[in-house]
């Protein structure tokens, strides 16, 4: 193998590996009765990522709906 496929390879290898750590996981912790802990749902623009919310509306950069963080 030549260092151009090499590098090729590694490179690919290496952008493979840090975008599936970059995933968000998310685990539901269970209290002692069984239950879920209630989750904070969370509102942001799909343009606009930095614009958070706690409740629906509107993006005031570009007026589109925001959407469930997930």
């Amino acid at each position: 193998m030549n260092k151009k496929s090499f590098f090729i390879l590694s490179t690919f290898l290496l952008a493979s590996f840090f975008i599936s750590s970059c995933s968000e996981k998310t685990t539901s912790t269970q209290g002692t009765t069984g239950n879920t802990d209630s989750v904070k749902v969370v509102y942001t623009c799909p343009m606009h990522p930095e614009v958070i919310s706690d409740k629906p509306g509107k993006c005031p950069k570009c007026g589109m709906d925001l959407v469930i963080k997930k």
